[in-house]
């Protein structure tokens, strides 16, 4: 599941210290001094065995900005310091983190995590809270290892019948990620004034502007030698607009600004000129008309494009899902397969910080088991060629590649990081619309449709659910093949199967973008980024939007009895071309 409203992340320079400043840190002596002291104390203290143990110790500071209607309405500022335990017992080919089948699944994978930790760097109090979450932990694991062998013992064979944990090098590193904080009043002053330009308009109903910001550092330490602290920053400034139809149809629009700085985020001219199109196009939104459901060609615009990588076949990459009994596994036995086009390469690599100057979210140095991130190939020219992978090795593929991702408080599983789509051939895009028009016309089709803007999506991957997906459209156009210009529609959703789905793709512009968002899944919410650029697709399939009932208000905001007017359309603005 790819979600867009979500705080977007960037990278400052890291201040990487020296071996003494480390030997000073007060979190990193706590975690290796209790994980030294509990795996010795622990590995034999019950007849099956500790063979691994690892801390993860999130220490994060976040401040949130808001404002609505001219007035500040959220003024937040929070720091919390987290403890993840990855506790196993038995040996890496049977542990405690096996996942049941039947009405245990994923009950085993509870133990003690997301835990509060004092958040002043006293080494003692520190080491306190870890012992009284280690041995609660331990006991889970103990119980939830009897629990794993007497549901094999029950159960059917399994199809993959891989270990549960492979080995990792140890890692060593250490690097402090600082940011510095900005003028707090001179942004205040600059949420207010941006929110208010929102206020003036009767027929948006709801409105906001808002700054996050979180400096995160994270310490990982586990009983296979592994010292790393490392961290990323995450900065957002965002705002919002919306409003619903007379049929009571949510819609809305807005805009999100990621950077490495403070000074890198945008000027007030710039946001205000984005304003101002967002403001017209969700007038248009409002008059435009339904789409009914509809098959045949289309273009998916770059970021646009990008969400449905994501969503069609990224999630169906992630490697735990090819050996999980209760998964799809739609690629499982596909590697060395074509699957899609020739002109179609997919790689995933969480080391880059940025592409052509757009922080991405989805970069990380190292993964939450503590596995360096690296680039991995997964389709190439059409044919597939691997999985993303944590430390939960699947037939043919033994050891992690880096991929292994959680947020606090949920066990680690593969997941995407900076997924990116490259084509071999490329175009420009008035070329691939003009191709548009040509396959239109190829399958007797009146208009093709255009996907300029997406929210998010989600997939399901369980064999219990249709193996489907569903992709967000905010902004779609009728571009037609007799000449008339391009039409605004609206309350649509993309939705398909993976493998005919992907299968369609036939050409690629020249115009590659970036997604930032926040992707939920079994392990949690983690950052993630979506490279690619806008893709021909010979047949998409689009279904009625769901919607509510609701009629719009009754009476006009109280602020103003009458539209101010809007400011004049920019060339463009509003149009699918």
């Amino acid at each position: 599941m790819f979600k867009l409203l979500v705080s977007i992340c960037v990278f400052l320079l890291p201040a990487v210290l020296s071996a003494s400043e480390e030997a000073k840190d007060p979190y990193m002596n706590a975690l290796v001094k209790e994980l030294d002291r509990s795996f010795t104390g622990l590995k034999n203290a019950e007849k099956t065995p500790l063979y691994y143990l690892g801390y993860e110790l999130t220490v994060s500071k976040s401040h949130y900005l808001a404002a609505k209607s001219g007035a500040l309405d959220t003024d937040s500022a929070y720091n919390t310091n987290t403890l993840d335990i990855d506790m196993r017992v038995g040996a890496m080919a049977l542990d405690n983190t096996h996942q049941g089948k039947g009405s245990m699944a994923w009950a085993n994978y509870s133990q003690s995590q997301d835990l509060p930790v004092a958040l002043e760097g006293d080494e003692d109090a520190i080491r306190a809270r870890i012992w009284e979450y280690t041995d609660r932990a331990f006991k889970k694991a103990e119980e939830n290892f009897t629990k794993v062998k007497m549901n094999k013992a029950v159960t059917a064979a399994e199809d993959d019948p891989s270990p549960d944990f492979s080995t990792a090098p140890a890692e060593h590193f250490y690097e402090t990620v600082t940011l510095p904080e900005p003028d707090l009043g001179a942004w205040t002053q600059r949420l207010k004034e941006h929110s208010a330009r929102l206020a003036g308009y009767s027929y948006i109903y709801d409105s906001g502007v808002y700054l996050q910001y979180e400096n995160e550092n994270r310490y990982l330490v586990n009983s296979d030698g592994t010292r790393v602290k490392t961290g990323n920053n995450y900065i957002t400034l965002t705002y919002y607009l919306t409003s619903r139809t007379t049929d009571g149809m949510e819609i809305s629009r807005g805009e999100h600004y990621n950077t490495d700085t403070f000074e890198g985020l945008p000027s007030v001219e710039k946001v205000n000129a984005d304003m101002d199109r967002s403001i017209l196009e969700l007038k248009a939104l409002k008059e435009a008309p339904v789409v009914e459901p509809y098959s045949g060609p289309a273009i998916l615009k770059a970021r646009a494009a990008g969400v449905y990588f994501h969503e069609i076949i990224g999630h169906r990459l992630e490697g735990h899902r090819q050996k999980l009994e209760d998964s799809g596994q739609t690629f499982a036995k596909k590697v060395g397969q074509k699957v899609t086009s020739e002109i179609v390469s997919l790689y995933d690599d969480a080391t880059l910080r940025d592409f052509r100057g757009t922080p991405l979210r989805g970069y990380y140095r190292y993964d939450d088991e503590g596995v360096k991130a690296r680039r991995v190939t997964l389709v190439e020219n059409g044919v597939l060629k691997g999985f993303l992978m944590n430390r939960s090795p699947i037939r043919g593929f033994p050891v992690s590649n880096g991929h292994g991702r959680r947020s606090s408080g949920l066990p680690t599983v593969a997941r995407m990081g900076n997924t990116i789509m490259k084509a071999s051939v490329t175009t420009t895009y008035p070329e691939l619309r003009k191709q548009l028009l040509d396959e239109c016309r190829k399958q007797n089709k009146p208009f093709g449709l255009i996907f300029e803007d997406i929210s998010g999506g989600f997939t399901n991957t369980n064999r219990g659910g249709a193996q489907a997906f569903k992709v967000l459209p905010l902004m779609v156009y009728k571009a037609y093949t007799d000449g008339r210009p391009d039409e605004l529609v609206r309350g649509v959703d993309i939705v398909g199967t993976p493998i005919t789905s992907f299968a369609k793709i036939q050409a690629a512009a020249d115009d590659d973008a970036v997604f930032n968002g926040t992707c939920g899944a079994e392990s949690g919410w983690v950052p993630v980024s979506s490279v690619s650029p806008s893709v021909l697709i010979s047949e998409m399939e689009v279904e009625k939007s769901q919607k509510s009932q609701q009629r719009p208000p009754v009476l006009k905001p109280p602020l103003h009895d009458k539209d101010i007017p809007a400011p004049p359309q920019e060339p463009g603005a509003a149009g699918g071309k």
